[in-house]
Protein backbone atom coordinates (compact mmCIF):
# COMPACT_ATOMS: atom_id res chain seq x y z
CA UNK A 1 0.00 0.00 0.00
CA UNK A 2 1.25 3.53 -0.94
CA UNK A 3 -0.73 6.47 -0.26
CA UNK A 4 0.54 9.99 -2.24
CA UNK A 5 -0.84 12.92 -1.25
CA UNK A 6 -1.03 16.84 -1.43
CA UNK A 7 -2.04 19.27 0.96
CA UNK A 8 -2.43 22.84 -0.42
CA UNK A 9 -3.66 26.20 0.37
CA UNK A 10 -2.88 29.35 1.98
CA UNK A 11 -0.28 29.66 4.35
CA UNK A 12 -2.27 30.01 7.48
CA UNK A 13 -5.14 27.28 6.52
CA UNK A 14 -2.95 24.62 8.64
CA UNK A 15 -2.44 22.58 5.40
CA UNK A 16 1.44 21.79 6.80
CA UNK A 17 -0.10 20.85 10.14
CA UNK A 18 -2.57 18.66 8.92
CA UNK A 19 -0.28 16.63 6.29
CA UNK A 20 2.42 16.27 9.51
CA UNK A 21 -0.03 15.28 11.91
CA UNK A 22 -1.24 12.83 9.54
CA UNK A 23 2.29 11.54 8.86
CA UNK A 24 3.09 11.35 12.92
CA UNK A 25 -0.06 9.11 13.12
CA UNK A 26 1.17 6.82 10.10
CA UNK A 27 4.50 6.56 12.12
CA UNK A 28 2.63 5.34 15.15
CA UNK A 29 1.50 2.68 13.35
CA UNK A 30 4.43 1.86 12.46
CA UNK A 31 4.32 2.70 8.82
CA UNK A 32 7.21 4.51 6.14
CA UNK A 33 6.59 8.18 5.86
CA UNK A 34 8.09 11.42 4.18
CA UNK A 35 6.62 14.69 4.73
CA UNK A 36 7.93 17.46 2.21
CA UNK A 37 6.72 20.83 3.19
CA UNK A 38 6.44 23.51 0.85
CA UNK A 39 5.91 26.99 1.25
CA UNK A 40 7.30 30.75 0.32
CA UNK A 41 8.65 33.52 1.82
CA UNK A 42 5.36 35.12 3.01
CA UNK A 43 4.02 32.11 4.48
CA UNK A 44 0.95 32.92 6.09
CA UNK A 45 -1.48 34.30 3.40
CA UNK A 46 0.92 33.43 0.58
CA UNK A 47 0.47 29.33 -0.93
CA UNK A 48 1.56 26.42 1.27
CA UNK A 49 1.32 22.91 0.42
CA UNK A 50 2.68 19.44 1.56
CA UNK A 51 3.33 16.04 -0.05
CA UNK A 52 2.71 13.61 2.00
CA UNK A 53 3.86 9.55 1.49
CA UNK A 54 2.73 6.64 3.82
CA UNK A 55 3.37 3.46 2.50
CA UNK A 56 3.52 -0.16 4.30
CA UNK A 57 7.28 -0.44 2.25
CA UNK A 58 10.41 2.04 2.18
CA UNK A 59 9.81 5.30 0.17
CA UNK A 60 11.67 5.31 -2.68
CA UNK A 61 11.50 9.02 -3.13
CA UNK A 62 9.34 11.76 -1.65
CA UNK A 63 8.79 13.50 -5.03
CA UNK A 64 5.73 13.09 -6.89
CA UNK A 65 4.00 14.34 -9.89
CA UNK A 66 0.42 12.44 -9.58
CA UNK A 67 -1.33 11.90 -6.22
CA UNK A 68 -3.60 9.52 -4.94
CA UNK A 69 -5.03 11.90 -3.19
CA UNK A 70 -5.25 16.02 -2.88
CA UNK A 71 -6.92 18.53 -0.51
CA UNK A 72 -7.67 21.82 -1.31
CA UNK A 73 -8.50 24.87 0.75
CA UNK A 74 -7.81 27.56 -1.95
CA UNK A 75 -9.38 27.90 -5.58
CA UNK A 76 -5.49 28.31 -6.47
CA UNK A 77 -4.86 25.27 -5.22
CA UNK A 78 -7.66 23.76 -7.15
CA UNK A 79 -6.59 25.36 -10.49
CA UNK A 80 -3.19 23.94 -9.83
CA UNK A 81 -3.43 20.47 -8.43
CA UNK A 82 -6.75 18.97 -10.03
CA UNK A 83 -5.17 18.08 -13.16
CA UNK A 84 -2.53 15.73 -10.94
CA UNK A 85 -5.03 13.58 -9.21
CA UNK A 86 -4.44 10.35 -10.89
CA UNK A 87 -7.83 8.58 -12.31
CA UNK A 88 -9.84 6.83 -9.93
CA UNK A 89 -8.10 8.91 -6.92
CA UNK A 90 -9.49 11.29 -3.97
CA UNK A 91 -9.47 15.09 -4.51
CA UNK A 92 -11.42 16.94 -1.15
CA UNK A 93 -11.90 20.44 -1.52
CA UNK A 94 -13.11 23.22 0.98
CA UNK A 95 -16.61 24.43 -0.88
CA UNK A 96 -17.53 27.90 1.46
CA UNK A 97 -14.61 29.25 -0.34
CA UNK A 98 -13.88 27.60 -3.29
CA UNK A 99 -16.77 28.64 -6.23
CA UNK A 100 -15.21 26.83 -9.09
CA UNK A 101 -15.41 23.74 -8.36
CA UNK A 102 -14.08 20.68 -10.13
CA UNK A 103 -14.55 19.83 -13.73
CA UNK A 104 -12.81 16.19 -13.81
CA UNK A 105 -15.35 12.93 -13.92
CA UNK A 106 -12.48 10.74 -13.89
CA UNK A 107 -12.04 10.97 -9.69
CA UNK A 108 -13.78 10.72 -6.70
CA UNK A 109 -13.94 14.90 -5.96
CA UNK A 110 -15.49 15.55 -1.87
CA UNK A 111 -16.93 19.15 -1.56
CA UNK A 112 -16.30 20.08 1.96
CA UNK A 113 -17.77 23.13 4.21
CA UNK A 114 -15.15 23.20 6.27
CA UNK A 115 -15.16 26.61 7.26
CA UNK A 116 -18.94 27.17 7.50
CA UNK A 117 -18.79 24.21 9.73
CA UNK A 118 -15.77 25.18 11.51
CA UNK A 119 -17.23 28.74 12.22
CA UNK A 120 -20.83 28.40 12.58
CA UNK A 121 -20.60 24.62 14.61
CA UNK A 122 -17.64 24.36 16.56
CA UNK A 123 -17.41 28.64 16.81
CA UNK A 124 -13.65 28.19 15.60
CA UNK A 125 -12.19 28.32 12.23
CA UNK A 126 -8.99 27.56 13.31
CA UNK A 127 -9.75 23.90 13.76
CA UNK A 128 -10.82 23.42 9.93
CA UNK A 129 -8.24 21.67 8.69
CA UNK A 130 -8.51 18.79 11.84
CA UNK A 131 -12.58 18.92 9.84
CA UNK A 132 -10.36 17.97 6.88
CA UNK A 133 -8.58 15.44 8.15
CA UNK A 134 -11.31 13.83 9.94
CA UNK A 135 -12.92 13.50 6.73
CA UNK A 136 -10.07 12.55 4.32
CA UNK A 137 -9.03 9.64 7.16
CA UNK A 138 -12.70 8.30 6.95
CA UNK A 139 -12.57 8.56 2.93
CA UNK A 140 -9.39 6.47 2.54
CA UNK A 141 -8.57 5.20 5.87
CA UNK A 142 -4.82 5.35 6.16
CA UNK A 143 -4.74 5.85 9.88
CA UNK A 144 -7.26 5.06 12.59
CA UNK A 145 -8.81 7.50 14.83
CA UNK A 146 -6.76 6.51 17.55
CA UNK A 147 -3.09 7.19 15.92
CA UNK A 148 -4.38 10.80 14.92
CA UNK A 149 -5.32 11.65 18.59
CA UNK A 150 -2.41 10.58 19.67
CA UNK A 151 -0.48 12.04 17.31
CA UNK A 152 -2.19 15.48 18.12
CA UNK A 153 -1.41 15.12 21.80
CA UNK A 154 2.22 13.93 20.97
CA UNK A 155 2.97 17.23 18.59
CA UNK A 156 0.25 19.75 19.79
CA UNK A 157 2.82 22.35 22.17
CA UNK A 158 1.60 21.44 25.65
CA UNK A 159 0.78 25.08 25.56
CA UNK A 160 -2.41 24.23 23.59
CA UNK A 161 -2.69 20.62 25.15
CA UNK A 162 -6.60 22.62 25.80
CA UNK A 163 -7.29 22.76 22.31
CA UNK A 164 -7.03 18.63 22.37
CA UNK A 165 -11.05 18.14 22.68
CA UNK A 166 -11.69 20.75 20.50
CA UNK A 167 -9.49 19.26 17.96
CA UNK A 168 -10.70 15.89 18.64
CA UNK A 169 -14.44 17.42 18.00
CA UNK A 170 -13.13 18.63 15.09
CA UNK A 171 -11.84 15.32 13.60
CA UNK A 172 -15.29 13.52 14.38
CA UNK A 173 -17.29 15.84 13.06
CA UNK A 174 -15.03 16.21 9.40
CA UNK A 175 -15.73 11.81 10.08
CA UNK A 176 -19.44 12.46 9.98
CA UNK A 177 -19.56 14.85 7.06
CA UNK A 178 -18.95 12.47 4.50
CA UNK A 179 -20.31 9.11 3.44
CA UNK A 180 -18.89 5.24 3.64
CA UNK A 181 -16.08 5.06 0.58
Amino acid sequence: MLKEMIFSGFGGQGVLSMGKLLAYAAMKEGKEVSWMPSYGPEMRGGTANCVVNISDRQISSPIVTEFDVVVVLNQPSLDKFEPRVKKGGTLIWESTTIKKGPTRDDIHAVALPAIDTATNELKNIKVMNMLVLGALVKLEPIVNRESLITALKDTLPKRYHNLIPLNEEAIEMGMSLVKEN
